[in-house]
């Protein structure tokens, strides 16, 4: 048995297919290839390297939950400019889909996450580190798991199970795996949000510093999530969205001090603020140096030829790359002309301001080309532009209105959730929600997410998570419509079914 590679190579775990086309093979910050089981089980040291690792693996990932999270919803549609058109992500939000044309190929780089953790899962407790850091550790990597199943098995559906290491390369049993029924997968994340609580005990303390761990409070704010999705397409119904209730509620009375909603939208991602942030609770990590922030980035910005033809107002103005004259990319995508006019139709709400920057043409007629996502902008170093701002998976926002659904759906009223919202966003002259009927109180609460997560992956999932009726309400016909039940879940790719024998199609493709 060995353990001194943590990689797997075979069928259904490492399928070296990119995630999308325009995701790169991954690299790990730590290579934890480099660490045997013989060194973690000697050297305190060495399994720390190992649990490190995990997050620097899961730190490629922000571009992968991005496109999950959002590239199907209704804000993002073809781009305005002739050059670099992702194919990719274009057959995302034109739901292009079908077995032959496979917007995420399959599911590999996942279950290399997967592997990770179940190695540190199951080798901590036999290291020498002190207890109390085995089992935080322990409660923290169980956390991760469940969201990187959670977030399989939105995307899939059935997905195969696995919660032990592979031990070896040419044992088919443990390489070659059935896709498992989805209450089993559900049954497993419960499972291990239940465990990560268990271990991390009463503590909800939140980092001092950078809040890029994982936490009892981010698991609270999972389990709210997981028992949303469960109670409206898994059967749960009331039982599940009371669960959701409670877990959300736990954490809203923690609200203080250290987390809260930020009085000013644009200190939430401000790259020189992201110590003691009190409205992050959970971000993936990004310093200097770090070039896979700048990959998701790269899909909302312009190159410096467009910059110049590029104002930010319909009259002659400095062109886009005099105030941001370090950008790059190829604006391969753009938002929707609708929800363009429906963001920024007055009254103002810091959230836009602070999220994008419409831009024009530069001549007349000055016609609209598009927005440039300033929501990670960065820092700048010298002659470089540093897209170096963390990734929010969860921040004190995702509580109040996963909050407010969960109250909706069980019909009581989300106003106080949905008004701390507004009220950040407009300021003390907003127009508050009065509570309606469920369906008037979920489109209010949908609408707080889109102004208030664009850029977070967060829209698709929370109009799936609203219900079917809201995806086909509100995503265009021409796309998505209710004959296209498929394709809420993607298809695995030819490629990937004939390289393991026990997997079958997606149901529909």
């Amino acid at each position: 048995m060995k353990y001194n590679k943590f990689l797997i190579i075979s069928g259904v775990f490492l399928l070296v297919l990119g995630m999308s086309s325009c995701t790169k093979k991954l690299d790990e910050v730590v290579p934890q290839d480099a660490i045997s089981k013989d060194q973690a089980l000697k050297d305190p040291n060495a399994a720390r390297t190992l649990y490190h690792g995990v997050y620097g693996r899961f730190r490629a990932f922000n571009s992968t939950f991005y496109q999950l999270g959002e590239m199907r919803s209704d804000i993002w549609v073809d781009g305005l400019f002739t050059e670099s058109v992702d194919g990719g992500l274009q057959n995302l939000y034109r739901h292009n889909i079908s077995n032959l044309n496979v917007p995420f190929t399959n599911w590999a780089g996942f279950y290399g996450l997967i592997y990770n953790f179940n190695n540190v899962i199951k080798i901590i407790p036999q290291t020498p580190l002190p207890e109390a850091e085995k089992t935080r550790i322990q409660a923290e990597v169980l956390g991760l798991r469940a969201y990187v199943y959670y977030t399989m098995l939105r995307t899939w559906g059935d997905v195969p199970l696995n919660t032990e290491p592979v031990e070896t390369i040419n044992n088919t049993a443990e390489t070659y795996k059935r896709r498992t029924g989805a209450d089993t997968i559900m049954t497993q994340i419960k499972a291990d949000i239940e465990q990560s609580l268990s271990l991390f005990g009463s503590a909800n303390t939140l980092s001092s510093g950078k809040r890029v761990y994982w936490s009892r409070i981010a698991s609270l704010i999972l389990k709210g999530d997981v028992y949303l999705w469960s109670g409206t397409h898994m059967g749960g119904g009331n039982t599940d969205f009371t669960t959701a209730k409670n877990a959300l509620t736990e954490v809203r009375n923690l609200q203080g001090a250290s987390l809260d909603l930020q009085g000013n939208y644009a200190d939430i991602f401000d790259a020189t603020k992201k110590n003691n942030n009190k409205e992050i609770i959970f971000a993936i990590n990004y310093e200097l140096q770090q070039a896979e922030n700048t990959q998701f980035v790269g899909a909302f910005t312009v190159n410096a030829i467009q910059a110049a033809t590029l104002s930010f107002a319909q009259a002659p103005t400095p062109t886009v790359s005099s105030v941001y004259p370090f950008v790059n990319g190829a604006n391969r995508i753009g938002i929707n002309q609708p929800i363009l006019t429906q963001l920024t139709t007055p009254p103002a709400d810091q959230r836009i301001t602070n999220t994008f920057r419409v831009m024009y043409s530069n001549a007349a007629p000055f016609a609209t080309r598009g927005i440039f996502l300033t929501k990670y902008v960065g820092t700048t170093a010298g002659t470089a532009q540093i897209y170096n701002n963390d990734f929010p998976v969860y921040r004190y926002a995702d509580v109040l209105l996963l909050l407010a659904e969960a109250k909706a759906k069980l019909g009581e009223d989300p106003s106080a959730e949905i008004n701390a919202i507004r009220l950040r966003g407009y300021g003390a002259g907003y127009t508050p929600h009065v509570n309606g009927g469920v369906t008037a109180n979920m489109n209010a609460i949908l609408g707080e997410y889109l102004r208030e997560f664009i850029g977070e992956g967060k829209r698709w999932w929370a109009l799936r998570r609203a219900g079917d009726s809201y995806v086909y309400a509100n995503l265009n016909p021409t796309y998505f419509s209710p004959g296209s039940t498929a394709k809420f879940l993607l298809p695995l790719s030819l490629g990937m079914l004939q390289a393991d024998p026990l997997l079958t199609q997606t149901p529909g493709y």
